[in-house]
């Protein structure tokens, strides 16, 4: 089985890298289950996974056969591709005998001119080749938002990933005809916050403009009302009933909203109103939530008045060093087993840590080891962290003590 999954990695990346095309979680399913012994026809595929068999048939399929013959330059079909993909695979990883320092490594048949190398900063693209993915989380998101009452709560500090999957939960629902609105509360303005009603009227325009609804505030806005029931009553009568399908609604960056207790506690209550909404309202059971934060929960609500402890909750997990190995590899680097070490002693497998370090080596052409045991060097690719770390120790006296 590990066998395959190698075979797997390999073949997503040759794709990515090759057609420049990220292969998405119905394609990737597609290409496993072509590699095992045992195959399943498209018409159990289409079963396990939510699909009609005619839309793997004659859509999945045919793009997944036709990306695999354009990365590998000959036909490839269901037939052939296990016996090509091997040999593809074997003669571009003859093994080689690892030196006391960092080397480049060949990935999936790109010479150095055409790798192109991502910057580590923001979200991973959908269509990157150097996302790790943590298969038990991600298959277990997909799964999950096919559920009417689907609510899943990601949980990890800054850089660990979250915007990351968000945008591969959204991607995997897209491609069957599923609405999507993402929002970061990050990037809204200081005056949005100053009031509930402000802050709602805010949200409910965005999530109309992004799903192409003229925005219809006014009709259904009553301040003798409230916002709160203003939103429950603009989403159920109005944006609901406008969509066929159903909506995923993901909001990034929720702890922005920890810094206004009063506005926090609105709007978390209204999220765990709209979720019990789902159970007997049909309209309702239209929307999935996706929700991802940074640090723990400190706003007081009641029990049965909280989104936090309802739904799917997620904790994103530091990289092992089999995934940093990974990753190495699609730097084109292949790490000794010191260095290995060494990198995650240093970063504890936090994966933008890890990508810096890996960009820095790559992209300047230096050795990892080098890099490590440079504390010049390693204290200039992580001066940009450091110093976002020192202002939030400034920014909170408390914490700053406690650090010490």
């Amino acid at each position: 089985m590990k066998k395959i999954e190698k075979l797997v990695e390999f073949a997503i990346l040759l794709v990515a890298t090759e057609t420049g095309f990220s292969l998405n979680y119905i394609q990737k399913v597609l290409l496993r289950e072509s590699l095992v012994e045992h195959k399943k026809s498209y018409a159990q595929i289409a079963e396990e996974n939510k699909y009609s068999e005619s839309y793997i048939k004659f859509s999945v399929a045919p793009k997944l056969w036709q990306l695999l013959s354009q990365a590998m330059g000959e036909k490839v079909n269901k037939t052939n591709f296990p016996a090509l993909l091997e040999q593809r695979f074997v003669n571009q990883n003859n093994p080689q005998q690892p030196t006391e320092t960092t080397t480049a490594m060949p990935t999936a048949g790109l010479t150095a001119e055409h790798y192109v190398l991502e910057s580590p900063e923001g979200q991973v693209p959908v269509a990157s080749g150097l996302y790790i993915e943590r298969q038990a989380i991600e298959q277990t998101c997909y799964q999950e938002i096919l559920q009417p009452r689907a609510f899943i709560r990601i949980k990890a500090p800054r850089k660990m990933g979250k915007t990351s999957l968000i945008a591969r939960i959204l991607d995997y629902r897209r491609s069957q005809n599923y609405h999507t609105v993402r929002l970061s509360l990050r990037s809204a303005d200081t005056h949005v916050f100053a009031a509930s009603d402000r802050f709602l009227r805010w949200f409910c325009t965005n999530v109309s403009k992004q799903l192409g609804l003229e925005s219809r505030l006014n009709d259904y806005w009553d301040e003798d009302m409230g916002a709160l029931i203003n939103s429950t009553i603009y989403f159920q009568g109005y944006i609901l009933k406008e969509i066929s399908n159903p909506i995923i609604l993901a909001l990034d960056g929720i702890d922005q909203l920890f810094q206004y207790p009063e506005l926090a506690g609105d709007f978390f209550v209204l999220l765990r109103s709209w979720y019990e909404e789902t159970k007997d309202i049909s309209v309702w059971q239209k929307l999935r939530l996706v929700i991802a934060h940074s640090v723990e929960v400190y706003i007081p609500l009641p029990t049965k008045r909280s989104p936090f402890n309802v739904g799917l909750a997620i904790e994103l997990p530091t990289f092992n060093q089999e995934q940093v190995q990974d990753l190495a590899q699609r730097h084109q680097l292949q790490l000794t087993k010191p260095e290995l070490e060494q990198l995650m002693k240093l970063t504890g497998g936090f994966p933008y840590l890890i990508r810096v370090a890996l960009y820095q080596s790559s992209r300047f052409n230096i050795h990892l080891k080098t890099l490590l045991q440079d504390a010049t060097i390693a204290m200039k690719i992580y001066q940009q962290h450091l110093q976002s770390l020192l202002w939030q120790l400034q920014q909170n006296p408390q914490l700053s003590e406690a650090f010490k």
